[in-house]
């Protein structure tokens, strides 16, 4: 057996040891029989005394109390089944627990976290990895509850409105969409569904796959935490949740929504609780034409999540996420003045299961395995633009094109170099288990500890090629301790031990600290200030095709490849890192309903993966005698470096008892510290235009300038309006000028068709409106509009983005705790 083996089945087994109860810890149980218990605080942890407490069983109110003067609570349980609580206190919001199994022959216990009228009592697991209320945490999390997006169709909706978040969309629906986070790279951050990893190797992400099916909550963690979730954990983390069935008689819902240029859309659902099972399952396909030839884009998404707890102890969940998506895609129709035949096809898997185990009342063990499957396709059907015989390729229509900073060039673009079809295949595999215990030492002390073994494999390369092929095995160690000092003072730290199969062994401390001045209340013009800061590290590894196209993997295959690589001692490819900081001040006014919060963010990239022509190796030590002819003249190597800092307001303000609105702003000052990209050995000139001193990068960002499609100024507002049976909410988006190339090249393979980089993306508002009412108990009717101006433009240069769309629809709920017992 190899040694990867074996450590892999020690380690399971050590993990499987955690989750058997001790004969002490049974006794323990036994001794609390037929109980329900817990606490009621408020979002900083102090008791709430003398709350109202519920508790309900399959939908009804069996017992009622109120909390000590500890805050706590406790109920006989005569009956097992699934049970959960309510608690209400007056100047706090009221909460309820999660629904949870408990046997009339064992205990089991839920807390509560009530919130103020300024500070809710969500809870993030991201930030910290076991559940706290936000208002805990000194770091930059947000959490986004289903009702901030219902009728939404993708997740990349409800993420426009974070501070700090700017997505970027090449076109229309379906269109590739990458997230920068404070500045970083859209390859930067890890994204989870339900704990599973939804990264490609090297981080990157298809948003404009992740339809809203199924969806819970969304938590967005704003720094980086590869201490926690290692490799890929850059910039931010965002973790999507599945719901869960909870009604205690099958619950089915329909939605349908039609639209303009094509649009439908159609949902099923289904859930229940039974038990010690809770079950539930999504489906959704949407299809539209867009507004541009060959635009059509189809998604079908399929999310299921299934519970079954044994005890109040124990609770094993399987979760899974399926994704089917097709479309077309024209490519930069605005500059080409006709559409490509290309077309992007993926199916993707997300699996997983997780056994959450409490051993006691203050030790807790999690296990959890995750599977993820990626098959993504890009096929190129042939050439469709004017051929030029003079050249042998394919050239876009006569344009004229213009920037947002007023530079404008006239001509025709090489657009395709090939009328043959074309296939592009990257597949990506990665299993892993996951161990966690943690343990509570005092209430106040809390110590975590964890395991992660991956294996993950991938390839990418055209069809009738050669592909590029990788297998890395990964280890992850984890510990943290976090804490409180009297509900005022509330710390994080720890660190995260990589140890990668590609670049080795690298080290991610991270901590973050939460001070109240003045503690939360609902009396007085100020009432709760809290200060807040973070320091964090952060690796990324490299993706398939840097690995084996960089100069370590150009030299290897080499006959002399072992010498070269020893005398000059080149390495494969590293990590990337970061290293940032953030710190503010979050003020609580006007009596508890408004909250007022400011950022400051600094974050350093360093290492990134570029590819350097022969004449950056040269520059950077290596011979030219001695570098092989590689097949575009250089290779990938760790020499990006660039800065991203800047500041976030935002504001939250309950402005009457059916009135909500929220708005932020965010200022980022990014810029490329360091490059030996082919710009920046020899950035370009347009020489035949009337800009030709200003320089130019083709490619990729100057050093000093700006990274592309980075926003120095975004902005966002919501404004949400609910009474009754009606509900309407309008929201915006605001994106400032930005840097980007058109990437043209014109006939004689030269720069007449360049444009200057700085501001060459326009400014952009982006409003939508929605609304529902609800005709009855079981149907509700909605509309949504978005780009409600109809405004013309583009998110990434030379991509048209949507005109006003608009969807109708109405949604049935058939069953659930309705159905009566015949």
């Amino acid at each position: 057996m190899s040694l990867v083996s074996t450590r892999y089945l020690s380690a399971c087994f050590s993990i499987v040891s955690l989750l058997f109860l001790p004969p002490w810890a049974k006794m323990l149980d036994a001794q609390q029989a037929g109980k329900l218990h817990g606490a009621v605080q408020d979002p900083l942890g102090a008791a709430v005394t003398d709350a109202s407490i519920d508790l309900i069983h399959n939908g009804r109110i069996v017992a009622s109390t109120k909390t000590d003067n500890q805050g706590a609570y406790g109920f006989d349980i005569t009956a097992s089944g699934r049970y959960r609580v309510r608690a209400s206190a007056p100047s706090f919001q009221s909460g309820a627990s999660p629904i949870v199994y408990v046997s009339a022959a064992s205990a089991a216990e839920l807390n509560v976290t009530l919130g103020t009228p300024a500070l809710t009592q969500q809870v993030t697991v991201t930030a910290t990895g076991t559940p706290t209320p936000e208002a805990q945490t000194g770091a930059s999390v947000t959490v986004i509850p289903s009702e901030d997006f219902r009728y939404a169709t993708e997740v990349q909706d409800p993420l426009r409105l974070v501070p700090g978040l700017q997505m970027t969309q090449t076109g229309q629906t379906g269109g590739t969409t990458g997230l920068n986070i404070r500045g970083g790279a859209t390859d930067a951050n890890k994204v989870l569904i339900d704990g599973i990893p939804a990264d490609a190797i090297g981080g990157a992400v298809e948003f404009a796959n992740l339809a809203s099916t199924g969806i819970q909550s969304i938590e967005v963690l704003r720094e980086p935490n590869s201490a926690l979730y290692g490799s890929d954990a850059l910039a931010g983390v965002v973790n999507l949740t599945t719901l869960r069935g909870s009604t205690v008689l099958p619950l089915f819902t329909y939605a349908g929504d039609a639209g303009n240029f094509g649009t439908y859309r159609n949902e099923v659902t289904a859930g229940m609780g039974y038990r010690h099972f809770d079950l539930y399952s999504a489906f959704a396909r949407m299809d539209t034409d867009n507004s541009l030839p060959n635009s059509e884009f189809h998604n079908a998404t399929y999310a299921g999540n299934f519970g079954w707890a044994p005890n109040s102890a124990n609770d094993l969940r399987f979760t899974v996420r399926h994704i089917i998506v097709s479309g077309g895609q024209p490519n930069r129709v605005a500059l080409y003045g006709i559409p490509d035949d290309g077309q992007q096809k993926e199916q993707d898997n997300y699996y997983g299961a997780i056994w959450n185990n409490q051993t006691t009342s203050r030790w807790h063990n999690l296990l959890r395995y995750g599977g993820l499957r990626q098959n993504s396709e890009f096929n190129e059907f042939g050439a469709t633009g004017i051929y030029d015989p003079a050249i042998g390729y394919w050239l876009g229509a006569p344009v004229t094109i213009t920037g947002a900073n007023g530079y404008s060039v006239s001509g025709q673009a090489i657009f395709q170099y090939s009328n043959q079809f074309s296939q592009y295949l990257s597949p990506t595999s990665r299993d892993f288990v996951y161990a966690q215990s943690d343990y509570s030492v005092t209430p106040h002390f809390f110590a975590l500890g964890a395991f992660k073994f991956e294996h993950e494999s991938g390839s990418a390369g055209y069809t009738g090629g050669t592909p590029s092929s990788i297998e890395r095995n990964n280890y992850s160690y984890t510990l943290q301790l976090t804490g409180d000092i009297r509900n005022r003072l509330f710390w994080n730290m720890g660190t995260g031990l990589e140890d990668n199969g590609l670049f080795g062994f690298a080290a991610t401390p991270r901590a973050s600290l939460a001070y109240y001045l003045v503690r939360p209340s609902n009396d007085g013009f100020f009432s709760g200030t809290k200060l807040h800061g973070s320091f964090g590290k952060g690796i990324k590894e490299p993706s398939v095709y840097q690995q084996a196209n960089s100069l370590y993997g150009l030299l290897a295959p080499l006959s002399n490849g072992s010498t070269l690589i020893e005398q000059y001692n080149v390495a494969p490819l590293g990590a990337e890192d970061s290293r940032t900081f953030d710190g503010g001040v979050d003020q609580q006014i006007l009596n508890g309903r408004a909250l007022l919060g400011l950022t400051y963010f600094h974050n350093e990239f360093s290492n990134g993966v570029e590819y350097v022509p022969q004449a950056g190796l040269i520059e950077l030590g290596v011979p030219a005698a001695n570098l092989p002819p590689f097949a575009y003249g250089g290779a990938y190597i760790n020499s990006l470096a660039f800065r991203s800092q800047g500041a976030e307001a935002e504001i939250q303000y309950q402005i009457g008892s059916h009135l909500f609105a929220r708005g932020g702003y965010t200022y980022t000052d990014a810029v490329v510290q360091r490059s030996f990209s082919s710009d920046n050995l020899q950035p370009s000139f347009n020489t035949s235009s009337d800009f030709s001193n200003i320089p130019i990068g083709a490619d990729s960002p100057l050093v000093g300038a700006r990274p592309f499609r980075i926003a120095p100024h975004t902005g966002y507002f919501a404004i949400n309006y609910t009474r009754s049976k009606f509900y309407t909410t309008f929201t915006g988006t605001l994106v400032g000028s930005r840097d980007d190339s058109d990437y043209l090249v014109d006939p004689n393979f030269g720069t007449s068709l360049l444009l200057p980089n700085r501001n060459l993306l326009g400014a952009y508002q982006r409003l939508k409106l929605g609304g529902g009412y609800q005709v009855t108990h079981r149907v509700n009717v909605y509309t949504n509009i978005q780009n409600l101006l109809s405004e013309h433009y583009f998110e990434a240069f030379g991509y048209p983005a949507l005109p006003l769309t608009f969807r109708s629809g109405i949604k049935v709920n058939f069953g659930g705790e309705s159905w009566s017992l015949k």
